[in-house]
């Protein structure tokens, strides 16, 4: 998505030749390496909506099939490359945003409120671990969501689980709750919109490291708990000084990288964006250019593994307390059996009680299989819970601790722990419990805002921040 303009051309240059060796092909809904439509629904592929129409289903496959892509093969191998030198523990990964894109979310003020936290949470992590920091969204396409159970009730009612703005709708109404096929083309819209202004935004100056920084003296000079990471700010701004002085204006400075990712979850949406690059002869989902496998649909023999293990974007999956060595050394056979460096990601997500015992066996197992993995940490999908007053909510020291578990996990075995995953806002929300507003149940109701999983606020995130520097200092030392 964002690249400099001479490979960018590159990779739409490729695109474009491959579009027109393959349209025909592509537009009857056949990709050459990756499995029809039919061969997925055969293995009853699971989270999947339950389409009342499936012949406005076929129409709206087919205008997806001809529309351009969302981003280019040459990003998604330039990703690759660069979750490599992760896998190498020369780089840490950064993933964040929103646990559930929502249509309405689609607006300038949050695009950039967003990418304005993961830059501030970037530039802490990179200086403090002295390593490059690859920053990926959970953007422009996370409009998906599985969900524990198909129905919901509420007063007696029985509907449909909301399943994301990709399916139904969040309204607790017989007709919001219908599955609408036609939601996939706003899914695709809405992506477009949001990278558009995010590659505005990144190449425009907006990502400039001396701008971003000051964002961060700012929250330094206003956070409750600020005092604590003054040191670290400090140090930063000299080494900003020091740049200054010494006549350094570079642009690699003013503008960054970012991707955009988001769980890989209704097949159809995912196999009308796969495409042949012509570079390569190789498919590529071009919804996006990390897609991950989420941990209630990464069944060895299930259909959303069987469609992944057939595309050249970089992989991940989601890893949780229930994974045995041997589930995952057979995990990386079926997804990277060349041992392509960066191909695959494992994202833990086992909750703070539980990392500490449950991760190093398969930290062993994947440094014995010898595959160049490299390991996520999400902290917030283990620590869930609900309040008394009724909101779903997590406790900010379960996310520090889950992190913290981690990176002991790693310390032990000796492996880098090589990133952070998390569901954040760039908003002032009242989702997560504690941090340096010490939020308690009571302030819930005050902006809980999401439509799904509760998430980090801005000051919440950037603690995090702070406290995962500390740990990374420690591992490269």
């Amino acid at each position: 998505m964002i690249l400099a303009g001479e490979t960018a051309a590159h990779a739409f240059g490729a695109l474009e030749y491959g579009w027109a060796m393959q349209f025909a092909t592509l537009n009857a809904g056949v990709v050459p390496g990756v499995p029809t439509l039919d061969e997925l629904r055969a293995l009853k592929p699971l989270q999947q909506p339950e389409w009342p129409d499936p012949v406005a289903v076929e129409q709206v496959m087919s205008q997806l099939r001809t529309l351009p892509p969302l981003v280019f093969a040459g990003e998604c191998d330039d990703l690759t490359a660069k979750v490599g030198a992760v896998a190498r523990g020369e780089a840490f990964l950064l993933q964040g945003g929103d646990c559930a894109e929502t249509f309405d979310g689609v607006t300038a003020e949050n695009i950039r409120a967003k990418l304005r936290v993961l830059l501030q949470m970037s530039v802490v992590l990179q200086y403090a671990a002295s390593v490059p920091v690859v920053k990926v969204g959970r953007i422009a396409g996370q409009y998906a969501k599985p969900r524990s159970s198909g129905d919901e009730t509420r007063g007696g009612v029985t509907l449909p689980s909301y399943r994301g703005d990709a399916v139904n709708g969040l309204e607790f109404t017989p007709e919001a709750r219908i599955p609408d096929p036609q939601r996939l083309r706003g899914v695709y819209n809405a992506a477009a919109a949001t990278l558009n202004l995010t590659r505005a935004f990144t190449t425009g100056g907006y990502a400039d490291l001396h701008q971003v920084h000051a964002w961060n003296t700012d929250f330094v000079r206003s956070s409750p708990v600020g005092q604590r990471y003054e040191q670290l700010a400090s140090e930063i701004e000299r080494a900003l000084a020091f740049m200054r002085a010494c006549g350094s204006t570079s642009d690699e400075f003013r503008t960054v990288d970012f991707y955009a990712s988001h769980e890989a979850l209704i097949l159809e949406y995912e196999h009308a964006l796969t495409r042949i690059d012509s570079r390569t002869e190789q498919p590529y989902d071009v919804s996006g250019h990390l897609l991950w496998v989420g941990e209630r649909t990464r069944q060895l023999d299930g259909a959303h593994v069987e469609f992944l293990a057939s595309l050249s974007n970089p992989l991940g999956v989601k890893i949780g307390p229930t994974t045995t060595p041997e589930y995952i050394r057979a995990l990386i056979d079926k997804l990277n059996p060349k041992g392509i460096e960066g191909r695959l990601t494992f994202i833990t997500r086992m909750g703070a009680g539980k990392i500490r015992t449950a991760l190093p066996p398969l930290l062993e197992a994947v440094r014995d299989h010898g595959s160049p993995i490299a390991w996520v940490c999400d902290p917030m999908h283990g620590n869930t819970y609900e309040t008394p007053n009724g909101y779903k909510t997590r406790n900010f020291d379960d996310v520090v601790d889950e992190v913290e578990g981690f990176f002991d996990a790693h310390e032990q075995v000796g492996t880098w722990p090589g990133g952070l995953h998390v569901e954040l806002t760039g908003d002032d929300v009242t989702e997560c419990l504690g941090g340096g507003e010490a939020l308690v149940a009571e302030d819930l109701v005050s902006r809980y805002e999401t439509a799904c999983d509760p998430r980090l606020n801005r000051h919440q995130s950037l603690e995090l921040a702070f406290l995962v520097a500390e740990r990374l200092r420690s591992a490269r030392a």
